[in-house]
């Protein structure tokens, strides 16, 4: 009797598992990883490096049944991309962008903002952080579209064609091996000696920057009218950075609260995101996109399904996961392990349906981006989005339900 009652439970505790039904199955190859673009750009600033190709796996992108051309999707208003050259500013190239369309969805003007302007004072902010934090903060290129606000709260906006942060006749961007490699030099300098004056070394940082890129300008003029960066924000950009909300779906801090995004481009701690259910994350940039805005997202690109060349999308294979079974524990067990980082921001600016499921129009600054066959452009499947993608920004408009639902 003791056999048959353990026999019994067994089957009911552990019942079988089955996959679910699925219509196809991804495929691998193994290919070079080719970005025509960013050699030229490193060929141009710099000598490129002596390499030996390396083949890496990737899904069989040929057998993806994807949208073939951006007139396929309902956009919101944007500006043409902009490739972020040899640089980490793709928080600052997409939440600008983002900023563009949110100018034009409000007033209806056409603006072309400065990334550079932002870059500089995220460079400054930085460096004191180095200097409070006695150099335990992080300092890289990277940020996050919050500092994007900070930066228009404190420092305003200017047009691009005011600051762009290239001297000397370039035509493209490369902080790699110039000012951040200069900064992050003399930073491990500063730690290494113990000099932690302020404000000293905020101006070496802001020696650096003016080097490279400029000194910012004071003033701007903008319909033969002469202003400051923050009236320039004012009266023709017309934002108000408190009116945007940047949120997370994460299992290990409560839902519907804010919470703490733990990534190494968060270098401050900020604790501004709304942390809130998969489901509700996904189905609020759906929401927001349909309903006319954009919104910037932040996550991995550095995956098998995510196209380097044509035909410039990026889906999640089957092999990875099936898309049944993308849910919180698949994404955070990626986060955890490693396997899904932030290490890239994008601007999403327009929507399609195709066999049921969502793609995404995504405005990419990264040279990648250009080896498509719509320059400037990736289509996200949103199995893409709900796995790979861990933060976005919006206007507070566009979620108004989660921000009713959300504590603080």
């Amino acid at each position: 009797m003791r056999t048959i009652a353990f026999l019994v439970v067994a089957a009911t505790a552990f019942p079988a598992f089955s996959l679910p039904a699925e219509e196809r199955r991804d495929t691998v190859v193994f290919a070079e990883r080719k970005d025509a673009k960013y050699d030229a750009i490193k060929a141009e600033v710099r000598r490129p490096e002596e390499t030996a190709p390396k083949k890496r796996m990737w899904v069989d992108f040929s057998a993806v049944d994807a949208p073939k051309a951006v007139s396929e999707f309902t956009k919101a208003w944007h500006q043409p991309s902009v490739c972020q050259g040899l640089s980490g500013m793709c928080w600052c190239f997409s939440t600008t962008s983002f900023l563009e369309s949110e100018a034009f969805r409000l007033t209806k003007r056409e603006v072309r903002l400065s990334s550079l302007h932002t870059v500089y004072w995220e460079h400054v902010e930085k460096a004191r952080g180095w200097v409070r934090s006695r150099g335990t903060s992080v300092y890289g290129e990277g940020s996050q579209p919050a500092a994007v606000l900070r930066a228009l709260r404190e420092h305003g906006a200017v047009p691009a064609e005011a600051y762009t942060g290239l001297r000397g006749g370039k035509k493209d961007h490369d902080h790699e091996s110039t000012l951040y490699a200069e900064i992050k030099a003399y930073l491990d300098g500063v730690k290494a000696s113990g000099a932690w004056n302020e404000e000293a070394v905020v101006s070496t940082v802001r020696a650096i920057l003016d080097h490279w890129l400029g000194a910012p300008p004071e003033k701007v003029v903008v319909d033969g009218q002469a202003m400051t960066p923050k009236e320039y924000l004012a009266k023709v950009v017309r934002l108000d950075p408190d009116e945007y909300v940047p949120f997370l779906s994460t299992m290990a801090s409560p839902y519907w609260e804010k919470a703490e995004y733990a990534v190494p481009d968060n270098w401050w701690h900020g604790k501004e995101y709304v942390n809130v259910p998969l489901d509700d994350f996904l189905g609020a940039i759906k929401r927001a996109v349909r309903g006319g805005y954009s919104v910037v997202v932040a996550g991995d690109m550095s995956e098998p399904g995510y196209s380097i060349g044509p035909p410039g999308i990026a889906v999640v294979p089957t092999w990875d996961v099936p898309s049944a079974y993308i849910d919180a524990p698949a994404r955070q067990l990626r986060f955890e392990n490693g396997a899904t980082t932030d290490d890239h921001g994008l601007h999403v600016v327009g929507v399609t349906t195709r066999n049921g499921k969502d793609w995404f129009l995504v405005k990419d600054s990264w040279s990648s981006s250009w080896n498509n066959d719509h320059p400037g452009y990736y289509f996200f499947h949103e199995d893409y989005v709900k796995l790979k993608m861990l933060s976005f920004l919006v206007h507070r408009d566009a979620v108004k339900e989660l921000l009713a639902r959300a504590k603080g």
